[in-house]
């Protein structure tokens, strides 16, 4: 059985960072494909980031810039780092996964554009940026 859990989330003031961290077990990150969502009170949800099996990685605009996702192999974990974080991105974050055979069918913009798609999801953690 997979879980994705999710931490790193907080209170932080506009303008500062975050590393929000996504640890897997039953899954293994490298060579698969995972991503970051978020959704805020009375919003879709929306795509932030992707990592293919590949490696290539994708972004949303809103995103662009300022986050960047990764994973380390070594401790199964996929980040998403966030910079320059603004009120407006407080939200609860999601990072999300698909099998490894699924993965080699889609790149990342697919999940991006679909604002989901994954067949595994973590619980979500909360970020709340203040001004």
């Amino acid at each position: 059985q997979v879980h994705l859990v999710e931490s790193g989330g907080g209170s932080v003031q506009s303008g500062g960072s975050l590393r929000l961290s996504c640890s897997a077990s039953g899954y293994t990150f490298a060579n698969a494909c995972g991503g970051w969502f978020r959704q805020a009170p009375g919003k879709e949800r929306e795509g932030l980031a992707a990592l293919d099996d590949d490696g290539v990685t994708n972004y949303a605009g809103s995103a662009k810039g300022r986050f960047t996702i990764s994973r380390d192999n070594s401790k199964n974990i996929m980040y998403l780092q966030m910079d320059s974080l603004q009120p407006e991105d407080t939200a609860i974050y999601y990072c999300a996964a698909d099998p490894p055979q699924v993965c080699a069918s889609y790149s990342g913009g697919y999940y991006l554009n679909r604002g989901g798609g994954y067949t595994y999801w973590g619980q979500g953690t909360q970020v709340t940026v203040s001004s």
